[in-house]
């Protein structure tokens, strides 16, 4: 479960700062972000079957899982196309789908975010460089920086089949490529139901940008999204209700 810097009582002090040591030490090659460290080095673009278009279609949606929902969907709001960014849960039942149970490890779910994007304004390719950069480690096995479990996968959830193929051929050729020491790591699933978080959790990384696990591992992955592809970053994030009902 992410561990909220903000709250912690005295006696929980030790522990933070112990997980955010590690936070620090894992990842220090990634070409995207590390503990704040933001490089200029973007992943290639797709290519091939990888490079996926979408004539005609208005409105396409994916999914996204990469570690705690809170950074993967502040970027995601930040990108010129993206309709909404919507924190939630993916890969178990609807009984299951909330904070507290989902924290826990045991319900299969995975903190993820439903992308609803315009493919005349953004590629799903764009996406998926996003993706695989800045919002999340891909080399991570069931966890992402200081959070631990396999509710953190990565993982990309496509509905459609084009998505999944053009998904595949991505990491492929991100392997072949050798864009990363380690290799990647992600799932590519599709057909699962997605159910929307809470609606604390929703806009996290705008509303609370003070909170020192936002400072630490989240606002650098906006910083790096600016700085890396700034023809797709939009300065105002592109917010989603928060009246949502917790189940």
């Amino acid at each position: 479960m992410k561990i909220a810097f903000d709250k912690l009582v005295a006696g929980g002090i030790a522990v933070a700062i112990a997980a955010l040591t590690a936070s620090v030490v894992v990842g220090l090659d990634r070409p995207a972000h590390a503990a704040g460290v933001v490089t200029t080095v973007a992943l290639p673009a797709p290519a091939g079957k990888a490079d996926l278009r979408q004539p005609g279609v208005k409105r396409a949606t994916v999914v996204f899982a990469g570690g705690c929902f809170w950074g993967v969907q502040g970027v995601f709001q930040h990108i010129k196309g993206v309709d909404s960014a919507l924190s939630g849960y993916i890969g178990g039942s609807a009984a299951n789908a909330t904070y507290p149970r989902v924290g826990g490890g045991s319900t299969g779910h995975a903190e993820a975010v439903q992308v609803t994007y315009d493919p005349a304004q953004v590629s799903y390719g764009q996406l998926m460089q996003v993706f695989f950069s800045v919002a999340h480690d891909p080399t991570q096995l069931n966890r992402q920086g200081p959070d631990r479990g396999t509710q953190y996968r990565s993982a990309v959830y496509a509905d459609d089949a084009a998505q999944r193929d053009a998904t595949r051929a991505y990491i492929a050729q991100l392997q072949q490529a050798k864009t990363y020491a380690a290799p990647l790591v992600t799932q590519v699933d599709g057909g699962k139901p997605f159910f929307a978080a809470e609606g604390y959790h929703q806009n996290y990384l705008t509303l609370h940008p003070e909170s020192l696990y936002i400072r630490i591992n989240d606002l650098p992955k906006v910083a790096a999204l600016k700085q890396q592809y700034p023809a797709l970053y939009r300065e105002q994030p592109r917010l989603v209700s928060t009246t949502i009902s917790a189940r």
